[in-house]
C-alpha cells in the first residue's frame, strides 16, 4: 500500500465516522429534526458530488433509481436511529449490519463458508445479540431496528454499485435521484419539521464534506486496495467513532459496547480472512 493510498484511505475512514459524529451532535444538541437532517444533507451531497463531477469531467450522471432509493433508506433511517442512540454504538449496529448483509448475499448466491467462516459468523450475531440485550446500557430497541435496516440498506447500495465503471458519477447520479424521495419524507412530515442554525450547519457539513467529499476520497483510495483491505478497513470506523464520542460527547465507552464490538468486529474480520486465503 502506498503512502498516497494509505493517507486517502485514512481520510475516508474519519470522514465515515464523521457522518455518525455530526448526526448525532446534531440531534442531540440542536433543534434540528431528522427528517429535515437527512434532507438536508441528501441535497447537500447531490450538489457537492454534482459539482466535483463537473469539475473532473468525469463523464454523464449514471446510478438508477432502486439505488437511490436504497440510499434514501440509509440516510433516513440513519438521522432518526441516532435519535435514541450513543454515535459510538450506532456506528457498530450500522457497520456491522452493511458486513453481515453483504455476506448473507453471497450465500444466498450460493457461495459456501468453510467452519471457521461459519464460526465468525456466528460469534459477530453473538456480538449484535450482546449489545442489543436489555439492561441499562442496551440501547433503544426502536433506534437499533433503523439503524440495522440503515445497514442493510447501505449493504444494498453497495452490492448494486460493485463493478460501476465510474463510482463518482453513479454516486452523484444516485444522490440527485434520492432528493425527491427526501423531499417527499420532509413533506409527510411537515408538521413536525423544526431548524436552527447550527443542526442545519451539521446536516450540510455531512451531505458536502463527510459524505460527497468522504465518498470521492473513497473512490480514489480504493484503487490501491486489495478487496479484503477495502473490506477490512472499514471495521475501524466503529471504534473511532467510539473514540470521537466518549472524545466530544462525553458518550461511555461501557464494558458491553466494547464486548459486543470485539464479538461483531471480529468475527466479520475473520469471515473476511478467511475467504481472502481461500
Amino acid at each position: 500500500m502506498t503512502t498516497r493510498t494509505l493517507l486517502l484511505t485514512a481520510l475516508a475512514m474519519l470522514a465515515f465516522a464523521g457522518n455518525s459524529i455530526l448526526c448525532r451532535i446534531a440531534l442531540r444538541d440542536t433543534a434540528i429534526d431528522p427528517a429535515s437532517f437527512t434532507g438536508l444533507r441528501i441535497v447537500a451531497g447531490a450538489l457537492t458530488l454534482g459539482v466535483m463531477l463537473r469539475l473532473g469531467k468525469s463523464g454523464p450522471l449514471s446510478g438508477d433509481w432502486f439505488s437511490a432509493f436504497a440510499l434514501f433508506v440509509y440516510a433516513a433511517a440513519f438521522s432518526f436511529a441516532y435519535i435514541g442512540l450513543d454515535a459510538g454504538a450506532g456506528a457498530l449496529l450500522l457497520f456491522g449490519a452493511v458486513q453481515l448483509s453483504m455476506l448473507a448475499w453471497g450465500l444466498l448466491q450460493g457461495e459456501r463458508f468453510s467452519a471457521g467462516q461459519v464460526a465468525g459468523l456466528l460469534l459477530a450475531l453473538s456480538g449484535l445479540m450482546i449489545l442489543l440485550l436489555p439492561g441499562s446500557t442496551a440501547p433503544a430497541l426502536d433506534s437499533a431496528m433503523l439503524m440495522l435496516l440503515s445497514g442493510v440498506a447501505w449493504g444494498v447500495y453497495s452490492l448494486r454499485g460493485r463493478g460501476t465503471a465510474n463510482p463518482l458519477a453513479s454516486t452523484a447520479g444516485n444522490f440527485i435521484r434520492a432528493v425527491p424521495f427526501a423531499a417527499l419524507l420532509c413533506l409527510v412530515l411537515l408538521g413536525q419539521q423544526q431548524w436552527d442554525r447550527m443542526g442545519a450547519i451539521y446536516a450540510i457539513l455531512s451531505g458536502a464534506v463527510t459524505s460527497g467529499i468522504g465518498y470521492a476520497i473513497w473512490y480514489a483510495a480504493m484503487p490501491g486496495l486489495a478487496a479484503i483491505q477495502a473490506a477490512s478497513v472499514q471495521l475501524s470506523v466503529p471504534l473511532l467513532t467510539a473514540t470521537a464520542g466518549a472524545l466530544l460527547l462525553g458518550e461511555a465507552m461501557t464494558a458491553t459496547l466494547m464486548l459486543s464490538g470485539a464479538a461483531i468486529l471480529g468475527g466479520i474480520a475473520l469471515v473476511l480472512t478467511i475467504r481472502h486465503r481461500g
